[in-house]
């Protein structure tokens, strides 16, 4: 045990009487940054759970009551992050637990007093900015372990220790240990993609030897070359795509994120070779699928997946060549932007090979601008100018498909600037307008 700083004063004020607080909260603590989850080991959890509820106004949840694991859920309050308290019994031996951990920084125990339970020195680690694993054994014992290695390298900023790297990529070939489940790689993932530095950590899980069990699509991208526009292979690429996003967009969302790193994840299976040239014909469509797929198996939420591939399958679009095309753009994919232009620009930026020249990236950002202006100038739908009924009453239509087609295409056609009102509206149908233009896609 070490003689540390006592923990700040508000902190003291909720301490659960008999607790320490362990693990990742421990460490952050520790480190001088606030935790955004709290553990602690408690000799009674669920009346430390009460009464911490009671003076932060959150609200208990019973994780698995007979094992005494209990949850307080708090607020957010303004800008912060909804925080969470998790209570389990406190350990007959507090040490013996903590050997069990993964990482030597995650093996402290801070007291109230300010004494730290540290079995493994991993005050020292912390200092060094050092992660090292507590024992090999332990990383066997829950594989997931392994990703965290990660996840932490990347999102605490440090370095791997030799020994632990090197268990962590031969146990990432070891086929016979179990897959954790896939809510909890999942969560994993998302602290990865989420971070600033979310490329870089897509490149320790290529170089650890762990992208082929968890993404194996993106793994695929790897030495499949491509010319033209590009100068890295499609791993390569897509990787420094993502880094190219988070660079210009610090607050992208989660699918968008997901989006850029998987886009290209349909040219592997659809690489053709003719006359001397390389083709990736229907990629964007194969992606799509292909990133449903595996989302769907991480156990992403519908609303994510549907996002993603929807976004997959559009970034081959062909941008504008003028304003007319630009406002048919925006009007065809509004729900899709402005994430969309963001993952197209991301693409490009990260594409610099032979073809790349200045005036096909004047032309690029000049198609770009024609979006951004009908952008907003179109931000957002009107209601329409006649309704279903006016529609099928003026066209002599029957309920059905055409009266959809109708619909959207008025929609258009205002979006065009082609009709401006309802008596418009009434004239451009009655004398042809509809369908003379193409069926919005």
């Amino acid at each position: 045990m070490f003689r540390r700083a006592l923990p700040p004063a508000p902190l003291r004020s909720i301490w659960p009487q008999g607790a320490v607080l362990v693990g990742g909260a421990a460490r952050d603590l520790l480190r001088g940054s606030v935790p955004n989850d709290w553990d602690w080991a408690a000799p009674d959890p669920q009346a430390a759970a009460e009464i911490l509820a009671t003076m932060l106004g959150g609200a208990v949840f019973a994780l698995d009551q007979e094992r005494g694991y209990y949850r307080v859920t708090v607020p957010a309050d303004g800008d912060d992050e909804a925080r969470q308290h998790d209570l389990v019994p406190l350990p007959t031996r507090l040490e013996d637990d903590l050997l069990r951990r993964d990482f030597t920084v995650n093996a402290l125990a801070l007291h109230l007093n300010g004494t730290v339970t540290d079995p493994t020195g991993g005050q020292k680690d912390l200092k060094a900015r050092r992660l090292k694993m507590v024992d090999e054994a332990n990383l066997r014992a829950d594989p997931l372990r392994l990703l965290r290695a990660a996840r932490l390298s990347v999102t605490l900023g440090f370095a791997l220790e030799p020994r632990t790297r090197e268990a962590v990529t031969r146990l990432a070939r070891d086929r016979s240990l179990p897959s954790p489940a896939p809510e909890r790689v999942r969560e994993e993932l998302h602290s990865l993609l989420l971070h600033p530095q979310a490329a870089s950590g897509v490149l320790l899980l290529e170089d650890l030897g762990l992208l082929e069990q968890y993404l194996p699509e993106l793994a695929q991208g790897r030495g499949v070359t491509q010319g033209g526009f590009h100068h890295l292979d499609v791993f390569g690429h897509s990787g420094e795509a993502l880094h190219q996003l988070v660079l210009r967009f610090p607050d992208a969302p989660l699918a968008l994120r997901w989006a850029t790193l998987l886009h290209d994840i349909g040219k592997p299976p659809t690489r053709e070779e003719a006359n001397g040239q390389t083709r990736y014909h229907g990629h964007e469509r194969v992606g799509a699928e292909l990133a449903r797929q595996r989302l769907e198996q991480l156990r992403e939420p519908h609303a994510v997946v549907g996002e993603v591939s929807a976004l997959i399958a559009a970034h081959m679009l062909p941008l504008p060549g003028n304003e007319r095309e630009a406002r048919r753009f925006v009007h065809r994919r509004r729900a899709l932007l402005p994430g969309l232009l963001a993952l197209m620009l991301a693409d490009r930026e990260a594409a610099r090979g032979p073809s790349s020249n200045a005036a096909s990236r004047l032309a690029y950002q000049q198609g770009f601008d024609r979006l951004l202006a009908a952008l907003e100038n179109q931000p957002a739908p009107e209601a329409p100018l006649l309704s279903g009924q006016e529609l099928m009453a003026l066209l002599n239509l029957s309920p059905g498909p055409r009266v959809g087609q109708a619909v959207r295409a008025l929609a258009e056609a205002r979006a065009l600037g082609d009709v401006r009102s309802a008596e418009e509206a009434r004239t451009w149908l009655l004398g042809g307008g509809w369908p003379s233009g193409a069926e919005p896609g």
